[in-house]
């Protein structure tokens, strides 16, 4: 038998294809199914720290890729528009006086507490300085004034401020929560955050809206919801 050229030497033994087929385009190129890839931020690392890091990848392409719709996206999306700068808080802390007039202050200082607990987010940003998730082929849905990521601005307000509503008003905490997590949620949905910077805002702005004092509420008072 003759020396075997380089395509002998490619392919495996028996049942081998042809220099002719292995020529084809069809044979070259076979399609591969799209799969969305998280571009890195930084290396993860083999720790439970590194295995956290990958679940909260997948978490974030889980919930950027499935369940949307347009009807779905407006929501998310008006959820954020809701959220930014705790802006719609306020306007519920408006509602709230407007409603309780004796405890007027103390929704109107809940109220005020969203953007305020912006303020303490941006803070942690700059010192994490974690940027925000990129993700091939499906492009954040939302605007951001800077790339920070961790913790998430909407998640820490809303938490703070839903946090604090609820001490005034213990029968509209489900609400309120439901509402906070709905805008938490929405920021993963949007490929704005990771599920861990809403998580962690979320966390924050509890432990800020159940801390900070509200006028005609006691010391006693604070921590008891």
């Amino acid at each position: 038998m003759g020396a075997e050229g380089p395509i002998d030497r490619i392919l495996p033994g028996p049942g081998r294809a042809d220099a002719g087929a292995l020529s084809s385009p069809a044979v070259l190129e076979q399609p591969r199914p799209l799969r969305p890839r998280l571009r890195a931020t930084g290396s993860t690392g083999n720790s439970l720290l590194g295995a956290l890091g990958r679940l909260d990848q997948r978490l974030l392409v889980m919930l950027r890729t499935r369940g949307h719709n347009p009807t779905s996206e407006w929501i998310a999306g008006a959820l954020g528009r809701f959220g930014e700068w705790g802006l719609g808080w306020v306007a519920v802390g408006v509602l709230g006086a407007g409603l309780d007039r004796d405890r007027a202050a103390a929704w109107l200082t809940a109220g005020a507490l969203a953007p305020l607990a912006v303020v303490a987010n941006y803070g942690i940003k700059v010192a994490i300085g974690r940027e925000r998730p990129l993700i091939e082929d499906h492009p954040r849905l939302a605007r951001a004034p800077s790339k920070l990521s961790f913790p998430s601005a909407h998640a820490t307000s809303s938490g703070a401020a839903a946090a604090a509503m609820a001490r005034l008003s213990p029968s509209a905490a489900p609400a309120l929560n439901g509402l906070a997590l709905a805008i938490c949620l929405g920021r993963p949905f949007l490929g704005m955050h990771y599920p861990s910077d809403a998580v962690a805002g979320f966390l924050l702005g509890r432990g800020i809206g159940r801390a900070y004092p509200l006028p005609g509420t006691g010391p006693h008072e604070v921590w008891a919801r």
